[in-house]
């Protein structure tokens, strides 16, 4: 295996804001706290605190929310570690994807096992959890329903979940995919890591009721040996703790105050906004239904149906049942960090870019802010791709450039014809540089002409020289052929690899030996693109 970094900007792949977090730019300095640098942990490790009673919590909602699962010793010590003082979390989400839906699922999950032992040697005095946070509460059946396989995309299909459906996911029942499972298996073929594969699949869809157990299986399944937590926030005990939280938020609004505040900063400093707060960033939840809880003349309403409360209801029945109370991307991330002692979120690019707006409100509720970890990014490439790419003359960096550049690129190198008029136009510029001369020394007038005509004439030469690499492209349409076949199988559909493929498909290529080799790659603090050529 050889290993191969990329600087993220150079990619093309990552947004400004995303660099320019990761360059430490200091105009960003205001919308996070401590960078997430190894020495910083100290500073993290110190201003982070929390209760034996929430640990006490925390420790016996996990132990309810694995009493179907056959844990393990790795995970036991896990939890038992979890209601010590010393211990704190390092923590990445995800949704509830089919079969773990894109590639980049499992490199979450590895960024944040391996930073926990990263400061587990770098401050042994203390114990590093990773956990993984199910997005159970997520309420878009269509995002993670399918999940692509050789190109194909497979999709579990439910004639019974409408469009205008807006039940939490995690409790929808698995039923619909014995199809799936047949189609699955049918195009992974019938060699013994491809039956290994329909054997997961089986095991985590077809014997669990709920997406939550069978995601909660998939995972374990794949990480238990790790000491990997998984935590569904959707659970009685854990609302518990944030009830304060969340009555607050349905009071006074202060999410909505603060995150307007600092979204404005980050507009005016030049980048996008990701999220907008609303006067209440609570759902109401129960079966079948995930709505936005709004607020008008005192009486508070669950939108699209007919409930609603006054306020003493409202705060009677987030007393009694918390669990049917759901925060929304605003306030997720306060809700994780009140429940878990946690230190950093390892999270893909628009999930960084919407936490940097939280900075102000976390400030605002006296909630320890953690640090953000961009995780890390992949591409994978077998050691028969790489053969091609040789044989092409093609760089790591060259396959990061568009297409259409990247063909010019490489027929301008091999043709035996110059397709390059750069030093005609060099040239023809310096000719009309005396034209000038002689024009501004005669008559002024002349000086348009002059210049229309060196525009006409350039313009001339470029026309020139697209038909010339036209031509070109055509007399070696073969290596035209091989060298966009080879960049659309490293980036499908012309987007990273990562985002598109699932991890099916390299398993059948690595089998067994595919975690640990991502693990062996996979640095979560050595912020740039890794390329893997096995």
């Amino acid at each position: 295996m050889s290993i191969h970094k990329i600087v993220y900007k150079e990619t093309g792949y990552f947004s400004k804001l995303i660099c320019d977090y990761l360059d430490k730019k200091e105009s960003l300095n205001q919308f996070y706290g401590n960078f997430p640098t190894l020495e910083n942990f100290k500073k993290q490790l110190e201003a982070k605190s929390f209760s034996a009673k929430n640990r006490s919590v925390l420790a016996s909602a996990l132990r309810n929310q694995y009493k179907n699962l056959e844990a393990g010793e790795a995970l036991e010590s896990a939890i038992e570690q979890l209601e010590q003082e010393n211990t704190f979390t390092v923590t990445t989400g995800h949704q509830l994807n089919l079969f773990t839906g894109p590639l980049y699922f499992l490199y979450k999950i590895i960024s944040t096992i391996t930073l926990s032992r990263k400061l587990k040697e770098a401050y042994p005095e203390y114990n590093f959890v990773p956990v993984y946070w199910m997005a159970t509460e997520d309420h878009d059946f269509n995002e993670i329903n399918y999940f692509r396989l050789h190109g194909k995309k497979i999709q579990w299909n439910r004639e019974d979940i409408q469009d205008n459906d807006k039940g939490a996911v995690g409790g929808l029942k698995t039923k619909g995919l014995q199809e799936v499972f047949n189609l699955i298996c049918a195009e992974l073929g019938n060699t013994h890591l491809a039956k290994e594969l329909c054997n997961l699949f089986e095991s985590a869809y077809l014997k669990h009721d709920t997406l939550t157990e069978a995601t909660r299986y998939l995972a374990h399944h794949i990480f238990s040996q790790y000491g990997l937590v998984i935590v569904d926030g959707d659970d009685h005990q854990l609302k518990s703790i944030f009830t304060p939280y969340m009555k607050q938020e349905l009071l006074q609004n202060k999410a909505r105050k603060a995150v307007t505040t600092q979204a404005e900063k980050l507009e005016k400093a030049g980048y996008s906004i990701q999220v907008n707060a609303r006067d209440i960033n609570l759902f109401y939840l129960a079966d079948g239904i995930r709505e936005r809880i709004i607020e008008k003349d005192s009486r508070y309403f669950v939108n699209n149906t007919s409930i609603e409360f006054s306020e003493e209801e409202l705060l009677t029945k987030l007393e009694e049942t918390p669990e049917a109370f759901s925060p929304n991307v605003i306030m997720r991330p306060l809700y994780q960090e009140v429940i878990l002692p946690n230190l950093a979120y390892i999270g893909g690019g628009g999930e960084i870019a919407y936490w940097l707006e939280l900075k102000s409100f976390f400030d605002a509720v006296e909630v320890t802010f953690p640090m953000l970890m961009v995780r890390n990014s992949a591409l994978l490439i077998t050691e028969k791709q790489q053969e091609k790419l040789k044989k092409l003359n093609v760089s790591i960096e060259d396959l990061f450039l568009n297409q259409n550049d990247l063909i010019n690129r490489k027929i301008r190198k091999i043709s035996n014809i110059d397709v390059d008029f750069s030093t005609q136009k060099e040239h023809l510029v310096k000719q009309f540089e005396d034209l000038y001369k002689l024009a501004s020394e005669t008559d002024a007038s002349f000086l348009g002409a002059v210049k229309a005509q060196e525009v006409k004439q350039l313009k001339g030469l470029d026309n020139l020289e697209k038909r010339l690499l036209k031509a070109q492209k055509k007399k070696l349409g073969d290596h035209v052929r091989r060298l966009t076949s080879i960049q659309n199988e490293l980036f499908p559909l012309e987007n990273l690899q990562e985002r598109i493929m699932n991890f099916s498909e390299f398993y059948l290529e690595y089998g067994s030996d595919l975690i640990p080799q991502l693990f062996e790659a996979l640095d979560p603090l050595d912020y740039r693109f890794t390329v893997i050529i096995k």
